[in-house]
């Protein structure tokens, strides 16, 4: 059998600009993959390139197009086509992602079931997502808060000098509780001085307080014993976690297809946490509901997910699994279970 690969870039534009402490804007370029069968069956995926890891959407159309020879002739042969593409791409995350969700939508259309029944989870077991609030001023702080109305949990990006004056604004107008990422925006000694302020404002847990590399300061933050610290940017594959967890550095690890690469090495990555005692969740760049769908098929294994950012955006193209009060609810059509809107 062969495949056909066809791509599209798409641009996504968010409500307001998503800015994080290393910057940002308000459009957000991702590119949508599919892939063909022989019998026109389509596997749909999607790559959200971050340029933090390098990554852009040229670099993932280059990504591809060197990948196209080395398409499965049997899509069943998922862990075999996923090595391969490791090989010959290993740099490009994001495209890699996005072929693999296509190869698993194509599997379950074919076998006429949605993924998360292949794997055999419940999806009832998947815990709420939180709404991310970016930086911005007091007044854009409000507005997306009131936004996030139907949310229970709120994700808050720090990583300024003005943190305590955003979560104060947050404060003013909202008790829910508080998941707090720096994105390594921190010195240990601003993190240290910042958890009891955190926990004062009823943080949950930190996620990456500081620089990815700085193991030992993010295994210090953990020894004060005030919250819980949840890696991210320091945790990209399974085979990051046991040094991680050897160096005391993390509570908890943060997923993304972006950056592990595969729908298979974010079940390995699940899997090698829970051996090493370390909550799980599953986190999201600026992408359409294509790309968050692929990612919430994993929400019943997680302790917590992050997984509204096609929620943030104006122009979504697609309707996948839904986010509903923070309750995301899995579709049932074969694959992804995704459609065009």
């Amino acid at each position: 059998m062969t495949l056909r690969l066809a791509t599209e870039v798409v641009t996504l534009e968010t409500r307001h600009p998503f800015v994080i402490a290393r910057g940002g804007g308000s459009s957000h370029r991702v590119v949508d993959v599919r892939l063909i069968d022989g019998d026109g069956v389509e596997g749909w995926g999607e790559a959200a390139p971050s340029a933090y890891y390098g990554e852009t959407p040229e670099s993932v159309l280059a990504a591809l197009a060197t990948l196209v020879p080395h398409l499965p002739a049997d899509p069943f042969r998922l862990e075999a086509a996923e090595a391969d593409f490791r090989q010959q791409a290993p740099r490009s995350a994001a495209a890699r992602g996005a072929l693999s969700a296509a190869l698993h939508d194509l599997v379950g259309k074919r076998l006429g079931r949605p993924l998360w029944q292949v794997w055999g989870l419940d999806p009832a077991r998947a815990p709420r997502s939180s709404f991310t609030i970016g930086l911005g001023t007091a007044s854009e702080l409000r507005e997306k808060v009131r936004e996030a109305g139907a949310y229970p949990i709120l994700k808050v990006k720090l990583g300024t000098e003005r943190d305590e004056e955003i979560l104060e604004t947050i404060r003013e107008v909202s008790d829910k509780p508080l998941r707090v990422d720096a994105n390594g925006g921190w010195t240990r000694e601003r993190a240290l001085a910042m958890l009891p302020v955190l926990r004062s404002y009823g943080v949950e847990f930190l996620e990456q307080p500081v620089a990815p590399d700085d193991l030992d300061g993010l295994a210090l933050l953990r020894r004060q014993d005030v919250l819980p610290i949840v890696v991210d940017e320091s945790c990209l594959v399974a085979a990051d976690i046991p040094r991680i967890a050897k160096a005391g550095a993390a509570d908890g690890i943060n997923i993304k297809l972006a950056k592990c690469g595969s729908l298979r090495e974010a079940l390995a990555m699940i899997a090698t946490a829970r051996a090493h005692g370390l909550l799980v969740m599953a986190g999201c760049m600026i992408e359409s509901s294509l790309g968050i769908t692929a990612a919430a098929h994993l929400a019943p294994l997680l302790d917590a997910a992050d997984l509204d950012g096609a929620a943030l955006t104006m122009n979504d193209p697609f309707v996948g699994a839904t986010i509903t009060a923070g309750e995301i609810r899995l579709p049932d059509s074969p694959g992804l279970g995704v459609r065009r809107r």
